[in-house]
């Protein structure tokens, strides 16, 4: 923990006498507040969230966007929206890696030791990461508008897509969680992490549509949670079925975060 964090949570001070549910939030929020600031100290941690994704869009836009779309211009429109949903989920990965860091350096030994919610240190960490969300889209929406991509539907619908992939990506981020609860090392969350998540991003209609691909490939992306989020961010930025996608994506949602953040609470308790 730096000097600058140790100051950050001396300002707010976490009181034992705090009742459980206002405290755990109090407690939840100083700590995300030090999850910002050692981002913003080192921002060479949102590489992933800047840079990488516009490499993505700059090579999928040119390499294949003739090829799929017959047109560049067409092909931006179609896989923006997909590359954002991509970013956003592979975005919550660090998530898991700084947790699992956090604790191999003593530093959840340290929050041990405060008059703090014990829980405190996790939503924490998870809360604070949703910056990195922010960063991500709205860097890629950026770049993607210098490029030639455009709304089609309108504002409010835009941001209604950018809310519905926060949320979905928020209930993916407790699988990284998991993760790093139950790995040995930082290298070890994130090869299981993408070991998992590229099957559920890559196998998506994001590159080719769907009537496109093989007759097993497009059964699994019928059924792929990732598949939904993708095609709920397309309808509501460029047109489209918006009511199913999006209703599948809640839905999805729903499922991880009751089933994931249990469990990553769960090893989190065991293990700090």
């Amino acid at each position: 923990m730096t000097v600058t964090e140790t100051r950050a949570m001396a300002k707010a001070p976490l009181p034992a006498t705090d009742p459980r549910p206002l405290g755990l939030i109090r407690h939840s929020y100083t700590l995300a507040r030090r999850s910002i600031i050692k981002t913003i100290r080192t921002p060479e941690q949102l590489i992933d969230v800047t840079l990488q994704p516009l490499i993505f869009l700059v090579m999928f836009v040119y390499l294949l966007g003739g090829a799929v779309s017959g047109s560049t211009e067409a092909y931006l429109q179609h896989i923006l929206p997909a590359i954002m949903v991509q970013t956003v989920i592979f975005a919550g990965m660090a998530t898991g890696v700084n947790l699992n860091t956090d604790i191999a350096k003593g530093v959840f030994d340290r929050f041990r030791s405060l008059p703090i919610a014990r829980s405190a240190p996790l939503l924490g960490s998870v809360a604070g990461d949703l910056i990195r969300y922010l960063v991500a889209i709205v860097s890629l929406l950026l770049f993607g508008t210098l490029m030639g991509f455009r709304v089609q539907t309108d504002p409010l619908s835009a941001l209604l897509a950018c809310v519905v992939t926060m949320v979905f990506a928020f209930s993916v981020s407790w699988i990284f969680v998991l993760f790093g609860m139950l790995m040995r090392e930082p290298g070890g969350v994130q090869g299981v992490a993408f070991l998992t998540m590229f099957p559920l991003t890559f196998g998506t209609s994001m590159i080719a549509p769907k009537e496109t691909l093989p007759g097993w490939l497009q059964a699994w992306v019928g059924v792929n949670p990732v598949s939904h989020v993708m095609d709920a961010a397309r309808g509501l930025m460029v047109g489209g079925p918006v009511v199913a996608p999006v209703l599948w994506t809640l839905g999805w949602s729903v499922v991880f975060f009751a089933v994931f953040a249990p469990l990553a609470v769960r090893a989190y308790r065991r293990k700090a």
